[in-house]
């Protein structure tokens, strides 16, 4: 009865991982396509899409992100899991928490207010040096993002982890 009851909680945990990861990746791309979509061509709309993604970072993605750590965590110290693959995925997590919490965040309410700003002078110029900034930073979450994802997926043997098998 007691192994049932742990596996009904990791089924628990994988699913709210799962949800986890719909919330984090699926708020990055709804930056990336409003981005892709709207842009920011004038204050007006500047104003808007960063209001968006501010809202949307902290609806969608910090929550998200915020579940994945919880869980890998959770995994780690009680599930015991200690395998190469979830040593990397943790510093792969730490880069993604930092790059969020110290410089994405942070920046989306200083480029609203840039964009709001604008409104009346038409002076982007400011706005779009923070937002080339916060663009660099964002697509250096990709690699770590990608390989963060696949590594949690396929939990691979890494390194020593691998069985060697020697031909004679």
């Amino acid at each position: 009865m007691a192994i049932e009851k742990a596996d009904e909680m990791r089924i628990l945990l994988n699913f709210i991982n799962e949800i986890a990861g719909i919330l984090y990746v699926g708020g990055i791309a709804s930056h990336i396509v409003i981005g892709a979509v709207l842009g920011t061509p004038d204050a007006d709309t500047a104003y808007n899409v960063y209001t968006y993604k501010e809202l949307s970072a902290y609806i969608l993605i910090l929550p998200g992100l915020a579940l994945k750590v919880i869980c890998d965590l959770i995994l780690y110290f009680h599930y015991g899991e200690r395998g190469n693959w979830m040593k990397i995925k943790a510093v792969l997590m730490v880069f993604l928490t930092i790059n969020a919490f110290v410089f994405l965040v942070p920046m989306m309410p200083e480029l609203r207010a840039l964009a709001d700003a604008a409104k009346t002078t038409g002076d982007l110029s400011a706005f779009h040096a923070l937002e080339g900034k916060e663009a660099l930073i964002g697509m250096s979450n990709a690699i770590p993002l990608l390989l963060e994802l696949i590594l949690g997926s396929f939990k691979p043997k890494l390194f020593g982890e691998r069985i060697k098998t020697r031909t004679v």
